[in-house]
């Protein structure tokens, strides 16, 4: 089965976190064990690496660039760098993050997906049964996670030329177009809305990952284009800010969008406590995830608005992961586990890729 994740920080741990994503995950754990390095939580416990995505027939990537503004150094959740200072050393940053993608192209790694053509002929390749996974290279999407580094939108031209197709407007605290998680309240700024109607104009589609609840709802009421939520699980059954309410939701439903269920148990288990709660302690298992999804299709009625979105390099490792999953390669678990909760073959199908498609189809044709 073709698999799509809708939200790989791969560049961050390339650039930032200096890991060799070519090289597969227990030697990337092993490397970092041997030099000690304890600068970030999930060091020695990484869970995502190009060998491990093949293995997992993850084809398919929505991989970000991240590189935030922060007057006061605010820095990124969790990893010891500042924001930086200024828009236009954010944006510079962002330029290493995408060398990397584009190396990783070079050399056969990674391939960018622009347009509908290509998505076709890529998902053709990976169909082909012929040619082995490990000979075949990881597409990616490219998206903004957090718009800080655009320094005007003559930048977001430059991005677009570049390939990038999706943003989200909004990362941690506060931004230059819209505040995100942990600064509820705010919503988006002056030039945030007008972002939106810049989006429109080039078809990007918009993340509504990390929005306040005022940005969301202002976000949604300005932009006419395609709408997802990379990496987002249920405020019912999750309190908390960073979590979408069912109204949120009901909106993104009405709106033919895709919610992509992260595998964060912070987002998986009340009161998760990082750094100090175990998840196998707790019982966070992959079904916890299942149990979002069956939220979302209550709501919506069918299965046609979530998929993967599992986040799962995104500053933590098997330290804040379900315990029964060692490394992305274990997603393909969740077919049994769809399976025993009454979900047809059709349905993984839609979960696993084809709401995906469908809605970056209605972008791009």
């Amino acid at each position: 089965m073709f698999i799509i994740d809708a939200h790989l920080d791969l560049a961050t741990n390339a650039i930032s976190l200096n890991r060799d994503l070519t090289k597969s995950v227990g030697s990337i754990r092993e490397k970092e064990k041997q030099l000690g390095w304890t600068d970030t939580q999930d060091r020695g416990h990484g869970t995502v690496a190009l060998p491990e995505l093949r293995k997992g027939n993850v084809g398919l990537v929505v991989a970000t660039i991240i590189s935030r503004y922060s007057a006061g150094g605010n820095p990124l959740p969790t990893l010891n760098l500042p924001g930086w200072h200024s828009p236009e050393q954010a944006f510079a940053y962002g330029q290493a993050q995408l060398a990397w993608y584009k190396v990783m192209e070079d050399v056969g790694e990674m391939v960018q997906i622009t347009s509908w053509p290509q998505l076709q002929h890529h998902i053709d390749l990976w169909a082909d049964s012929d040619v082995a996974n490990t000979k075949k290279p990881i597409g990616y999407i490219l998206s903004l996670e957090g718009a800080d580094s655009i320094i005007n939108f003559r930048y977001l031209e430059k991005y677009h030329a570049q390939g990038l197709r999706a943003i989200g407007p909004a990362h941690f605290g506060p931004g230059r177009y819209a505040a995100g998680t942990h600064a509820d309240g705010s919503g988006l700024t002056a030039i945030g809305k007008e972002l939106l109607r810049e989006m429109d104009r080039l078809k990007i589609i918009l993340d509504a990952t990390h929005l306040t609840d005022k940005g969301f709802f202002e976000a949604l009421n300005i932009f006419n284009g395609v709408v997802w939520a990379s990496h987002q699980n249920c405020r019912a059954l999750v309190p908390g800010e960073r979590q979408f309410s069912d109204d949120q939701i009901k909106l993104i439903i009405e709106r033919d969008g895709v919610i992509g269920g992260a595998l964060d148990t912070w987002m998986l288990y009340p009161d998760f406590e990082m750094g100090k709660n175990d998840p196998k302690a707790l019982g966070i298992n992959l079904e916890k995830l299942v149990d979002h999804f069956d939220h979302i299709c209550q709501l919506a009625g069918n299965c046609m608005h979530i998929g993967f979105g599992t986040d799962l390099d995104g500053l933590f490792g098997t330290e804040q992961t379900p315990y029964d999953m060692d490394t992305i390669a274990d997603i393909v678990k969740f077919e049994e586990i769809l399976a025993r909760r009454g979900y047809t073959r059709e349905d993984m199908n839609n979960i696993y890729c084809d709401n995906w498609l469908r809605i970056i189809k209605k972008a791009w044709m």
